[in-house]
């Protein structure tokens, strides 16, 4: 049997930010599909930061706990910060997982990045990088 942190086992016990957001600026949805844990990440962004971010999962305790720390990391950051986060920073943020479950991390990392990769394609001029129209 796995062995999981207390800061694990109570973002599993007692998940934060859990639910859905009406009308979200961005939506990702991401599964796993050697163990089938599924992740929906909804954000709301306001002036190129996430504002607020609610999830739903279904899956393991690793999945569930890093849905809740993940939220938790990327509310208040930038797009690219959002971005940035790495499996490695959820699992720090957990005081670690066991090997086995680490997936639950990138199932999380994996869903930021698509619903930021859908709010992208939706605004062609706030993507890094886009021409900008001229005045």
């Amino acid at each position: 049997m796995p062995h999981y942190s207390a800061k694990a086992l109570d973002h599993f016990r007692r998940p934060r930010n859990v639910g859905v957001i009406e009308d979200a600026d961005a939506v990702g949805s991401v599964s796993n599909p050697q163990c089938g844990d599924t992740m929906k990440l909804y954000l709301r962004i306001r002036e190129g930061r996430v504002a607020g971010a609610r999830w739903q999962a279904r899956g393991c305790s690793a999945s569930i706990a890093a849905g809740s720390a993940a939220s938790e990391l990327i509310t208040g950051q930038t797009i690219e910060g959002a971005r940035a986060l790495t499996r490695g920073a959820i699992v720090e943020a957990l005081d670690g997982l066991p090997p086995s479950k680490a997936h639950g991390a990138l199932l999380a990392v994996d869903a930021i990045r698509e619903a930021l990769r859908r709010y992208e394609a939706t605004r062609p001029g706030d993507a890094p990088g886009a021409a900008q129209a001229p005045p």
